[in-house]
């Protein structure tokens, strides 16, 4: 298991550790009265047969030669973008976090499409679940809020330059080409960053996970890349224009569903003491730094349940595909405790919250948030 070399602490004040105890109790509950696991079913099958048919077919369409026209082939690529989203929000997404299946070897297989997209699972897994899911939205620990780029500011801790002034306008500039810099470099970025944070231990480890990242990369743009430029008849500068459109299709529908969850006023952005303590019970502070948004139930199918990001980080071992019926129990326990359950009402009011938050944290340094 990954040792995370940050210090920072939850206290397990009783009150509030009650909480948890409480919901927990009564999530088991839940699935013991209606006889089911927390892990997926059929309805996760089907859904990956379909994530994967979003993206595979449309490329088979190309390089098979059955779409020919240009027009059509950058619609696949188009196509595409949605698939690849598809797989990171509903397949591997369970997967990585060991939720889809009660098989370990079944939740690595699927994991490991990640890979096949580009992503590298075992980078994802650091970033995502040791640090993302631990230290949601606090500044030096939980990547996610720490964009690359200093151009973009995601919490009131960050230092500020004064280009911010313009984030809200140039980001999603930055969130469309996201999952392209992910899979030519942040991989590698990362790789090296967590070893030097002693995320990833040991030489052997390292390289391991370095040769690992070179051969899936390799695979990854030869079948991408290097084969549709040999097969297609286009110029390589259409495969490269279809590859890059097909990211920022999968860039801008990643970021804006997983910004939407923790980059938004009403999310806290806490801060250890001098100790590295932090102020609440780690539940409490998942429950202060998340925020749901309402959906259309189709739309909720398509991005795998992350509308109820509360839910998710609050018992992410359990399957996407239980979210919206165990959100009922999450929001009655956390009002009976009298905490807060965030949910904003629509998904465009969810993009418009986050919109508001990036021209605010634009303005300057400001007073500590949460």
């Amino acid at each position: 298991m990954t040792q995370v070399q940050i210090k920072y602490k939850f206290p397990n004040k009783r009150e509030q550790a009650e909480f948890f105890s409480t919901l927990k109790a009564r999530i088991a509950d839940y699935f013991e009265a209606n006889n089911t696991t927390r892990y997926g079913d059929w309805r996760m099958v089907l859904k990956t047969i379909a994530m994967l048919a979003i993206f595979f077919v449309p490329y088979g369409l190309m390089v098979s030669g059955v779409v020919s026209a240009t027009w059509g082939m950058y619609l696949l690529w188009l196509v595409m973008g949605f698939g690849m989203a598809g797989i990171g929000m509903g397949v591997m997404h369970d997967a990585n976090h060991g939720s889809y299946s009660r098989k370990k070897w079944v939740n690595r297989m699927l994991g490991k499409t990640s890979n096949l997209v580009g992503a590298q699972a075992s980078m994802w897994k650091v970033q995502h679940n040791v640090l993302h899911h631990t230290y949601t939205n606090v500044q030096g620990a939980d990547d996610d809020i720490r964009p690359p780029a200093k151009l973009l500011r995601f919490s009131p801790h960050a230092k500020y330059y004064k280009i911010h002034r313009f984030q809200h306008l140039y980001a999603w500039l930055f969130y469309g080409v996201s999952t392209l810099a992910w899979v030519i470099s942040k991989d590698f970025v990362n790789l090296f960053n967590y070893k030097k944070r002693g995320l990833i231990k040991g030489k052997k480890r390292f390289r391991k996970e370095f040769i690992s990242l070179l051969g899936w990369k390799g695979f990854y743009f030869f079948y991408i890349l290097v084969l549709p430029m040999l097969i297609l008849p286009v110029p390589p500068a259409f495969v490269v224009l279809g590859f890059i459109s097909m990211h920022f299709i999968t860039g801008i529908t990643l970021s804006i569903v997983f910004q939407t969850a923790h980059v938004v006023p009403q999310a806290a952005f806490p801060l250890p003491d001098e100790q590295g303590k932090m102020k609440d019970h780690w539940a409490i502070h998942q429950l202060l730094t998340t925020a749901n948004f309402k959906t259309r139930r189709w739309v909720s199918w398509y991005i795998g349940g992350l509308d109820y990001q509360v839910e998710h980080h609050l018992f992410s071992h359990i399957s996407h595909i239980h979210y919206r019926k165990i959100s009922k129990i999450v929001a009655r326990t956390a009002k009976e405790f009298n905490l807060p359950y965030h949910r904003l009402p629509s998904f465009r009011s969810a993009i418009k919250a986050h919109f508001q938050l990036l021209k605010e944290l634009g303005k300057g340094p400001q007073p500590a948030m949460g």
